[in-house]
């Protein structure tokens, strides 16, 4: 029982692992190798939060665990994850620009822990995860895309996440959660196993891909089915 009470746990570690890893192939040059890593922290970020609550096992350690793995795997990571592909090039400059994202990002999650108003429609601002996960998308397209939209992007992530906007969360469309992150990724693994490069990536694409698929159809057939009896 208690090491069932533990599995949302060690998904949020290996999300805040997941960052680590990222942060150490960037520094390394293997910058879609780090992307892929934030993405697949995507996946177990994910699927954490709901773990916990088909066990039972919600707890405020569980809380204060993933705001830190967030702010690991969705915020520095991704930051370094520029810098080193092309802040750089402004020196000291770009290095304290890069810096910024992690600082708007936590803040915006201490807002957010200490948030008593909540709601199923949206967010305010937008959550460190989808910001982190666009700009792991933008580096991993690098080659297609301009760096200047990668500037923009993370310009306004940077204050969108700050900012008292009100995010559509999208939780009413009948799909399952973080569907459009699950279609964007394996698009992305699509596009690397067609240009050949597949045998460069972390072999835990192969194994994460398969898991978190299976998981996500399983959350949706249950779901319909509920509906179904309801």
């Amino acid at each position: 029982m208690r090491f069932t009470k533990s599995i949302p746990n060690l998904f949020t570690l290996g999300n805040l692992y997941c960052g680590f890893l990222s942060i150490g192939y960037a520094a390394s040059g293997q910058y879609k190798n780090a992307a892929i890593l934030i993405l697949i922290g995507m996946m177990l970020d994910s699927m954490d939060g709901r773990l916990a609550r088909m066990l039972k096992a919600d707890s405020t350690l569980g809380k204060e665990l993933d705001s830190l793995a967030d702010i690991v795997t969705f915020g520095v990571g991704p930051s370094f994850l520029v810098y080193y592909t092309y802040f750089y090039q402004f020196g000291l400059l770009g290095f304290m620009v890069a810096g910024l994202f992690p600082l708007f990002g936590a803040y915006r999650l201490a807002r957010f822990n200490i948030s008593t108003k909540s709601s199923m429609n949206y967010f305010i601002g937008v959550p460190i995860t989808a910001a982190g996960g666009i700009l792991a998308i933008l580096t991993l397209f690098g080659d297609l895309i301009p760096n200047i939209i990668t500037t923009v992007v993370f310009t306004a992530l940077c204050f969108l996440m700050v900012s008292k906007l009100r995010i559509p969360s999208l939780k009413e469309v009948p799909l399952p959660k973080y569907g459009t992150i699950v279609t964007i990724f394996l698009g992305c693994a699509l596009f690397v196993i067609y240009k050949g490069f597949y045998g460069q990536f972390p072999y835990l694409i192969y194994i994460a891909t398969p898991l978190y698929i299976a998981y996500v159809t399983y959350r949706f057939v249950k779901g319909k089915n509920k509906k179904d009896i309801d």
